[in-house]
């Protein structure tokens, strides 16, 4: 299996652990998605204390990807996605969180 395969099988299980039933097709493609990014410590990462990186995350992916249009039901849909995640989980892998983001959005249709 390559590192990618691998990561790939960490991010399903802690989706799973949170209950989440997941699309393994689908996770692969947003985690395929989010670059070499996977393979870097801090920005496989997503820091839901941190301002800032919640507004990279709303501007790159929920407006540049998934084409949607600004307002406070992107701030929203954030908020629920790392409630789901539990803000005290430090290790909120970038790729659940876009996946998150994608189902709680209805987006999937982008990767397809």
């Amino acid at each position: 299996m390559s590192k990618r395969d691998d990561l790939i099988e960490k991010y399903a299980a802690q989706l799973e652990d949170l209950g989440v039933e997941v699309d393994h097709d689908l996770l692969t493609k947003v985690t395929i998605g989010c670059g070499p990014s996977i393979y870097n410590a801090d920005a496989s990462t997503v820091s839901s204390s941190d301002p800032k990186e919640l507004e990279t995350v709303k501007k790159n992916y929920l407006i540049k990807k998934l084409g949607m249009s600004d307002g406070p039901h992107l701030d929203e849909a954030i908020d629920r996605v790392m409630e789901k995640m539990g803000k005290s989980n430090r290790n909120k892998y970038r790729a659940n969180v876009y996946y998150l983001l994608c189902k709680d959005c209805g987006k999937e249709s982008v990767y397809n």
